[in-house]
């Protein structure tokens, strides 16, 4: 057992260090965040995806952004590309934050391991789930809505309107939001994106709904 150990470790080492993703050019800056790439959910948590995007990543090729501005190519695995931080606190650091919702590689590899629809399993250590945008949808969407991993019910308080609630939860996590080391000209827009986005993905559901409830003519 613990040669297996040993040999799985080692192969994971392995798999998990720094490559040369390939990469692709900037992307140009949209004026509301994208819809989501996956389907179905709750109105409320997915308005929040959205407005968590709206700071994070608010471009027209979301999922492939590196912080910086690039964008790389593979999506198979976290990109785990390292990019120097150029103003802000961490300033002269790097970062490996990358997709729609800047995902560290540690946060990826992590929350994936709980949320993602398709992780591996707990013998398979050498193997990475994928990056492709629905599954970052999907792992994000399955950590806010676990009340335990946040100590609130995130669903629940959008609902009852506590939307800055949230976002000041969030802004450990996602420093964008607000209320936390950092922010950026987003920011203080925040609160309204999130009433725009809501309003939107509860006019999908409502279309949804009469699709699929329509009787066959």
């Amino acid at each position: 057992m613990l040669i297996f150990l040993g040999v799985a470790l080692t192969l994971h080492l392995w798999s998990t260090s720094p490559q040369s993703p390939d990469l692709l050019g900037s992307t140009d800056w949209v004026a509301s965040p994208l819809p989501l790439e996956m389907e179905g959910g709750d109105p409320y948590l997915r308005a929040l995806m959205r407005t968590i995007s709206a700071g994070e990543s608010n471009t027209a090729d979301p999922y492939r952004l590196l912080y910086g501005g690039q964008r790389v190519k593979d999506l198979s695995v976290h990109p785990d590309k390292c990019v120097t931080i150029v103003n802000g606190p961490n300033e002269g650091n790097c970062t490996t934050a990358a997709g729609r919702y800047q995902f560290l590689t540690t946060t990826w590899e992590y929350e994936a391991r709980n949320y993602h629809p398709n992780r591996p399993a707990w013998y398979e250590v050498w193997e990475q789930p994928s990056f492709e945008p629905v599954y970052q949808d999907e792992v994000v969407y399955g950590w806010l809505a676990d009340p335990s991993a946040w100590n609130i019910d995130i669903a629940a308080q959008l609902r009852e309107g506590n939307v800055t609630t949230v976002l000041e939860a969030l802004s450990g996590t996602w420093t964008s939001l607000g209320y936390g080391i950092e922010d950026n000209s987003m920011s203080p827009l925040l609160p309204q994106i999130y009433e725009e986005m809501l309003a939107e993905e509860l006019a999908l559901q409502t279309v949804g709904s009469q699709t699929t409830g329509s009787p066959a003519g």
